[in-house]
Formats: C-alpha cells, sequence, structure tokens
C-alpha cells in the first residue's frame, strides 16, 4: 500500500469512527456524496472542483488550487440552504486579485516582521508583500499553487485529501516541505481540516484556512450584526504595521473583549488605537486551552440573529486571527456579489503572527524526524 493511500484509509478510518459515534452507525448515506468537474486550468495543469454533499443537504466545493473552499451550503433555521463563504466564479480572479478567499494558508500563515528571520544562526529573507513584511507565506504561498488532490467517501463521512511538497528555498523557507492537508465532511454538519507535515530541515511552519463567512448568506450585506464569543481572555497588541510588539494584553475593558456574545459591530468603531491600525479587527487572541492538550477546544462561536445560523469554531492551535473584513471596498465581486466593506469575516486558527522572531510566543519551528499536526473544525447549526 503507498504512503498516500494508507493515509486515505487511516483518516477514513478514523473519521467513520468520529461521525458514527457523533451521529449513529445507522445515519442515512448522502446520495452522490463526492463528485468532481472542471474548474479551469492554473499553472499549466487542470483544476477540477470537488463537490461533498452530506446526507442533511450540507455542500461544500473545493478546487485543487491553493485547496480553496469556493462554496459552503448550509440551512438556515427554515430548513433553506445559502452559500456562507465568499468566492469567485471562475479560477482567474483566485490567480490574480484574491484576498486569500477560501485557501490553504503557509507556510507560514500571518505575518512575519520585515520579511526575514534567524534559525540556527541562519538569517533567512522572505519576499515582502505586505509592506515591509511577509503575510501568508510570501508572493507565491500555498494559496497559490497546485495541490495533488484525492477525494474520499465512506458511509457517514467524504472528503479530499490534498499534497503538496513545497521545495527547500521555496519563497526564502529552508527544508522540503511535506505537506497533507484533509477536509472531511460529516453527517452532522462539522467540516474538519487536518494538517500534517514533515521537513528535512529546521523551518516554521504555521498552516491555517482562510474562508471568509456571511452567516446570513454571501450577498445579505454586512457581518456587523453577527454575534461574536471568542474564549480567550488575552490577545497579542500590535504596531502600525500590524505586527505584534510581543506583549499579551487583557482583553478585560477593551473592545476585544468577546468572552460574552458580542455584536461585531458593537465597538468596531470606537477611538481606540489598536482598532485604527488595522482599521477594524484584525488581531490575534490567544485561546483559553488547557496546556498541552491535543483534543480540538471550543475557541469561537459565530452567531447569526436572522437566519439563526451558528458556526462553532473548534481547534488545537493555540491562537485565533479575527479578521472584519477591513479592506473589502467594493473592488471585487463575485458570485453575482459585490464585495462591500465588511461583507465577511475571517477566523483563522494559528500559531501567534511573527512568532519566529518572538522566542517568548509558542514556537513554530519544526525539526526533521517531528511531524506537525493541527486540528480545526467548524460545526454549523441553528438557533430556532
Amino acid at each position: 500500500m503507498t504512503t498516500r493511500a494508507a493515509t486515505i484509509q487511516r483518516i477514513v478510518g478514523l473519521m467513520v469512527m468520529i461521525s458514527s459515534t457523533a451521529c449513529g452507525a445507522g445515519a442515512p448515506r448522502a446520495p452522490q456524496s463526492v463528485t468532481q468537474e472542471p474548474f479551469g486550468t492554473a499553472d499549466g495543469k487542470p483544476i477540477t472542483v470537488y463537490t461533498l454533499k452530506n446526507a442533511s443537504g450540507m455542500e461544500v466545493r473545493a478546487i485543487n488550487y491553493g485547496g480553496i473552499i469556493l462554496s459552503v451550503k448550509v440551512p438556515d433555521r427554515q430548513g433553506k440552504l445559502a452559500d456562507v463563504v465568499l468566492g469567485f466564479d471562475s479560477i482567474a480572479p483566485y490567480e490574480t486579485n484574491s484576498p486569500y478567499f477560501g485557501a490553504i494558508i503557509g507556510r507560514y500563515g500571518n505575518r512575519i516582521a520585515k520579511g526575514q528571520f534567524t534559525l540556527d544562526g541562519q538569517s533567512y529573507t522572505l519576499p515582502k508583500n505586505d509592506g515591509p513584511n511577509t503575510l501568508h507565506g510570501g508572493t507565491k504561498g500555498f494559496n497559490k499553487v497546485v495541490w495533488d488532490a484525492e477525494p474520499f467517501d465512506s458511509a457517514t463521512v467524504r472528503g479530499i485529501v490534498f499534497h503538496y511538497t513545497s521545495p527547500d528555498g521555496d519563497q526564502g523557507f529552508p527544508g522540503n516541505l511535506k505537506t497533507t492537508v484533509t477536509y472531511t465532511l460529516t453527517d452532522d454538519d462539522r467540516l474538519i481540516f487536518d494538517y500534517q507535515a514533515t521537513t528535512d530541515r529546521a523551518t516554521p511552519v504555521n498552516l491555517t484556512q482562510h474562508s471568509y463567512f456571511n452567516l446570513g448568506g454571501n450577498g445579505s450585506g454586512d457581518i456587523l450584526g453577527h454575534l461574536v464569543t471568542i474564549n480567550a481572555d488575552r490577545f497579542t497588541p500590535i504596531d502600525s504595521l500590524l505586527i505584534p510588539t510581543g506583549k499579551l494584553q487583557d482583553v478585560a475593558g477593551t473592545p476585544f473583549d468577546f468572552r460574552t456574545p458580542t455584536a461585531i459591530g458593537a465597538r468596531i468603531e470606537q477611538p481606540d488605537q489598536q482598532l485604527k491600525f488595522a482599521h477594524g479587527y484584525d488581531d490575534n487572541f490567544v485561546l483559553n486551552q488547557p496546556a498541552g492538550d491535543t483534543t480540538p477546544s471550543l475557541a469561537a462561536t459565530v452567531y447569526e440573529p436572522t437566519s439563526g445560523r451558528v458556526l462553532e469554531i473548534f481547534t488545537t492551535e493555540p491562537g485565533l486571527q479575527f479578521y472584519s473584513g477591513n479592506f473589502l471596498d467594493g473592488t471585487l465581486s463575485g458570485k453575482g456579489v459585490v464585495y462591500k466593506h465588511r461583507y465577511g469575516f475571517a477566523m483563522e486558527t494559528q500559531h501567534f503572527p511573527d512568532s519566529p522572531n518572538e522566542p517568548q510566543f509558542p514556537g513554530t519551528i519544526l525539526q526533521p524526524g517531528q511531524e506537525y499536526h493541527s486540528r480545526t473544525i467548524y460545526k454549523f447549526s441553528v438557533r430556532a
């Protein structure tokens, strides 16, 4: 059995066990639960869109370019399906003008200050694609490469296993990094992301997923009325270039206190210096997690009152980047929608920004012989 085949078999076995426990072994099988169709070409390679459907009608569409999620359709409290993620209708804008809609982010999610870091006494220089900083892996991060993709399907789960090997020196990072990212859709409306990586040289790794959500439905308006709860007592304050200062600050008494449900728009215009730096929310929250716990913990809950849709985010990661769509300005459009200011939000589970330059932050250096593991779960539901 090949390594990839064994990986898929192991993932399917684990997901079937999890889904059977959550849903009951007798859950009905979704008809045609994985389908494929062409989606143009990128880098001279064919792009395929994979459509996953579960027994309750939830649908996820993703492509092998950047592992991009094109759409996520979930029901509202009346049972009406709507697409709750932002995106485009064709491959071209994902290649040229996308603010990371729906993509896998790597090698390093978020920012690295001044596009450089030092590791084992050697300095490394990365492309600067965010002013003087490196953002989301550089000018051609994991969001702009064609991944090998293999769908899988069982009685209660279905998904896609993405593989990509980032070569030594890619975007300035050391080591050949072999990466596997698995998307799994369960019959209880959970979309699970499993990240794995190995390297032959020490290298920073910080993988995440960058979907933009609007739980009212794509194009329903801005997201300021969404009620957000984030399980974090602290956040990492930033400077004017959105780089962490290296300190941890209590959220109490600040616009960053989402420990109880709070509308995104409730405090977003307050005269707070941190909000001014980011033009809204674009900040890393330090999640309240038990030390050493490898089980995904509840990081955040988002509730959209009009539709009743709820998104719960569970993760093994120590941080959560909450971004309120501050730089959407009406110049992008897709799916018949013009993406205006704050028409979508992102919640990227992650290690902290600029960790390679902040030794007091949780470490992001993957060593040869180690295996990187991370899991994030998006659980969708409705409230009456």
